[in-house]
């Protein structure tokens, strides 16, 4: 742990990425109905990708799935990756979220019986991490999404990690599901990167969509250490501030 926050010292002294994978380029955008110019935003998004990519510079991480040609610039067939949702409004909210290989690699879906109940859903995912062990870069913050369908369960999970650590979820049962998951998946012991200790993860962050009586989704979405975030919001005549 001492080494990991030393190394987030370092990056803000020195300018630089604290971790070398510098993710899949994510974004959640809140956009107002009244927002005037909601046509332009993809272009802006992607274009700014491409220039962080040359300017900071961000490693290319977007390769083709077949040939594993790079495109160089973080952009390609569906990427950056982009969540839309249109609330009231006149401005846009955006918020990136570079997500890592290494952590995105942790994903897992269940497709569970739903007679198991809650109890089987903490049982999927703590044998999930336990598996894991070190490869998502612990210590993480776990994003699970319950319910819905297949990919809206880990749509919503992934969405969970934009909670800030420590916030409980909204939801009784799923708060203290939340509490108990931080108390099982840290007394696992796999600690820091693997290595062993107390904190295998920082946070767990549950959502919930209703489902289908005969389905029981839970989709787990981990993110490691190094959780970057940065949010914007721009107003209709282009100020922007950050939050």
């Amino acid at each position: 742990m001492g080494n990991i926050l030393k190394n987030v010292r370092l990056a803000g002294e020195r300018t630089l990425p604290m971790c070398q994978d510098t993710g899949v380029q994510t974004f959640f955008v809140e956009v107002g109905a009244d927002f005037p110019h909601i046509r332009e935003l993809k272009g802006l998004i992607t274009n700014a990708v491409r220039r962080a990519t040359s300017e900071i510079p961000i490693r290319p991480n977007a390769v083709h799935p077949f040939t594993n040609k790079n495109s160089g610039d973080n952009t390609g067939m569906h990427l950056p990756y982009i969540t839309w949702e249109i609330v009231d409004g006149d401005e846009v909210t955006i918020t990136a979220f570079p997500k890592g290989g290494g952590s995105e690699n942790a994903s897992a879906l269940g497709m569970l019986n739903p007679g198991v109940g809650v109890k089987g859903i903490k049982k999927f995912i703590v044998e999930h991490i336990v598996r894991m062990g070190g490869k998502p870069c612990p210590p993480t913050i776990v994003g699970v999404g319950i319910g819905g369908g297949a990919d809206l369960s880990l749509k919503i999970g992934k969405r969970a990690l934009l909670r800030p650590v420590g916030m409980r979820s909204e939801d009784e049962g799923a708060a203290a599901l939340e509490e108990e998951l931080i108390e099982a998946l840290n007394a696992t012991g796999i600690g820091p990167m693997g290595l062993g200790g107390k904190t295998t993860v920082l946070d767990v962050h549950v959502e919930l969509a209703h489902r289908h009586p005969a389905s029981l989704p839970v989709g787990i979405v981990v993110q490691c250490w190094a959780d970057r975030r940065s949010k914007i919001v721009i107003s209709p005549d282009w100020k922007v501030r950050r939050l």
